[in-house]
């Protein structure tokens, strides 16, 4: 496999993929490819064993694909010699490789539960004739990338709208040399407090039919558990007990692969292995037969000693027989035991967790980041009060130093940035009249993320790897194109004279603007400027023209921003609806008050890899998809639970 870089036609170079000493891709690698494959591949339906799966393919689709496969990136930025122009930089990456290269970078797509066999989602061999479709947790990772990347990805629609996909994926850190993750007490806990979920997660009564999302959802809570009883042995002196809390090893393995980073079952096994060494899960029992073959990982480090829990070893068997169960140290990391006081201490180091929350769904600030702050950690949050307890209307009171204006600012970034309430908050500005606040501010931060990188995903013909003109120049030529028209659209949706939802904006930040258009349109096409842009007018605009209108639009913005945060937000943290969405969106909060949260956006890379000691930590991405249709399905549902307990008119 050998990706080669063109940041210019005539220059290229080539490298081969770092690999693990297990043999596979670094999972940052892994992720990339993937989700390159996916835009580039055509998801259609595909027959086999008498059935049809939609949004799939095939293992001669993933072959061809990859076998040459172009990645474009272009970057638009201030020229340095001449900062009020725009410069595109574009990246051309070329994935080559063999047919049976290919199908086991396909099998490790698999093993790290990207992808499935669709007729047989349990077998975990990527075949030679199969046909496959996307996991939750795939999507989770193809959305981010889209995302990330500036993709377009309508042909992708119908997939994200039609799966389940992953809300919420645990990243947990990796050294930056071998690929391993890093194992501090730390991250254990922060993996294990997912692994387990807020409460005991008990399977719901069979008698209560489930679709295929609302199972996935019930999984996500946390593992599956059962009760198992285990029998009398007067021999030994044993009386008959009900073990609650257990879980079959099996069931750990996939459940960690499904909705965490972890690649693969054996390092899944490792994790588990670790939680063992914790304290924090114990065997109940193995009863497989002498003859059936067992696979037990076992992992070592070193224990504090005294009444600690963690002991330098621990060991997980990996058989269909074997049954773990919770413990009560676990039961009291994960938080189930609330009779405790609030504020006593967890573990020696779990006030370190280091959990960070990255909402894909908004791309930087609300303001606009600094970057530089975001590099050195100084962007890092420490909150002693939960998020959801800074959105309760109360919450001035509580913090006499910060102003009104200021408080209300900082539950509308909030609002802006979960996906949940985001919606929520969409619904409550269209019974007020003013959706269009929202629409705009949300408009113009996609404009801008837009304007700033876009990326594109093809297989690329053997017979064209000779010509001159190079994907990326012709993905760039269209993406000028799609912006200029994506700015004249919000320009004649929003800011014309009788739009169809025209902002109430300050005059002078409208005449601004409408001066600016005359100008250049009157320069371009020598016509007057008539009020509204037509598209013949539109295509003669040129980047650095494009990045005055992203200025002129951001100060709109700024100003929309101000007007939501000082008359919409008082008025909607008062909402019945709000006030009943509290207890949802503390979901998303860890259970700690000593939770890091960086600031939205995210890290661009792993937190704590970019330092000259990597300590390790974990940090989660948050599916904007996936949350904003489990809050319409609960809206939904609320909805319907009312319309039956309302009396007969």
């Amino acid at each position: 496999m050998s990706p080669a870089t063109e940041p210019e036609p005539q220059s290229t170079s080539s490298h081969m993929m770092k690999t693990t000493k297990r043999g596979r891709p670094f999972l940052k690698d892994t992720l990339d490819l993937f989700a390159t494959l996916i835009v580039s591949l055509d998801l259609s339906p595909h027959k086999q064993f008498f059935r049809t799966f939609p949004h799939s393919f095939t293992t001669d689709e993933a072959a061809q694909n990859l076998a040459s496969l172009k990645f474009s990136q272009s970057n638009r930025g201030p020229d340095p010699r001449d900062p009020s122009r725009v410069v595109t930089t574009t990246t051309t990456t070329t994935f080559s490789m063999t047919r049976d290269m290919a199908k086991a970078m396909s099998q490790h797509f698999m093993d790290a539960r990207l992808i499935e066999n669709a007729a047989d989602p349990q077998s975990n061999l990527f075949k030679d004739r199969g046909v496959y479709q996307l996991t939750p947790k795939g999507l989770h990772v193809l959305e981010r990338f889209i995302s990330k990347n500036g993709i377009n990805s309508d042909h992708l629609q119908p997939v994200f709208s039609s799966q389940p996909i992953c809300i919420k994926l645990l990243h947990l850190e990796r050294r930056s040399t071998d690929d391993e993750i890093i194992v501090t007490q730390s991250v254990i806990t922060a993996l294990f407090r997912r692994f387990v979920g807020r409460a005991p997660n008990y399977p719901p009564p069979p008698d209560k039919p489930l679709d295929a999302f609302q199972r996935y959802n019930e999984r996500a809570k946390g593992i599956s558990l059962i009760e198992v009883p285990e029998r009398a042995q007067p021999l030994l002196g044993k009386s008959a007990q009900l073990h609650k809390h257990c879980f079959p090893a099996v069931s750990a393995l996939e459940w960690l692969c499904d909705f965490t980073s972890v690649v693969g079952r054996e390092e899944a096994a490792e994790m588990a292995a670790q939680f063992v060494r914790f304290g924090l899960i114990t065997l109940v029992s193995d009863k497989r037969k002498n003859n059936d073959s067992a696979i037990i990982f076992t992992v070592r480090g070193s224990a504090p000693g005294g009444n600690s829990p963690v002991s330098q070893q621990g060991e997980f068997r990996c058989t269909t027989k074997a049954i773990y169960k919770i413990t009560e140290e676990g039961k009291r990391l994960a938080h189930w035991d609330t009779s405790r006081p609030i504020g006593a201490q967890d573990s020696p180091n779990a006030s370190q967790t280091t959990l960070t929350h990255d909402r894909s769904s908004v791309d930087g600030s609300v303001e606009g980041p600094d970057p530089k702050k975001i590099q050195d950690g100084s962007a890092k949050i420490h909150r002693r009060i939960s998020l959801a307890e800074k959105l309760n209307a109360n919450f001035d009171a509580a913090d006499k130093k910060a102003s009104s204006k200021e408080s209300n600012s900082e539950r509308l970034k909030y609002i802006l940035e979960e996906p949940g309430l985001r919606s929520l908050f969409r619904e409550f500005l269209r019974g007020n009249f003013c959706e269009e606040n929202l629409s705009f501010w949300i408009d113009v931060q996609d404009f801008r993320k837009k304007f700033n990188i876009t990326s594109s995903a093809m297989a690329a013909p053997s017979a064209n790897r000779g010509i001159r003109n190079t994907p990326g120049q012709a993905v760039m030529e269209r993406h000028h194109e799609s912006l200029i028209n994506t700015a004249f659209v919000i320009y004649n949706t929003y800011l014309a004279p009788s739009s169809q939802c025209e902002l109430n904006i300050d005059h002078g930040l409208r005449n601004e603007l409408v001066k600016y258009l005359e100008d250049v349109v009157t320069g371009l096409t020598g016509k007057a400027f008539q009020g509204r842009v037509e598209p013949e007018q539109a295509n003669a605009f040129n980047a650095t023209q494009l990045q005055t209108m992203i200025r002129l639009y951001e100060r709109i913005q700024i100003h929309v921003f101000r007007l939501m945060a000082t008359d919409s937000v008082p008025k909607f943290i008062k909402t019945p609806k709000f006030l009943a969405m509290r207890s949802w969106v503390d979901d998303f909060d860890g259970p700690d008050g000593d939770v890091q949260l960086l600031s939205s956006g995210g890290p661009s890379s792993p937190p704590g890899l970019s330092t000259a000691e990597e300590v390790g930590g974990a940090y989660i991405t948050i599916s904007q998809q996936a949350s904003e249709r489990e809050h319409r399905q609960q809206v939904a549902a609320a909805a319907s639970a009312t319309t039956v307990a309302a009396p007969p008119s």
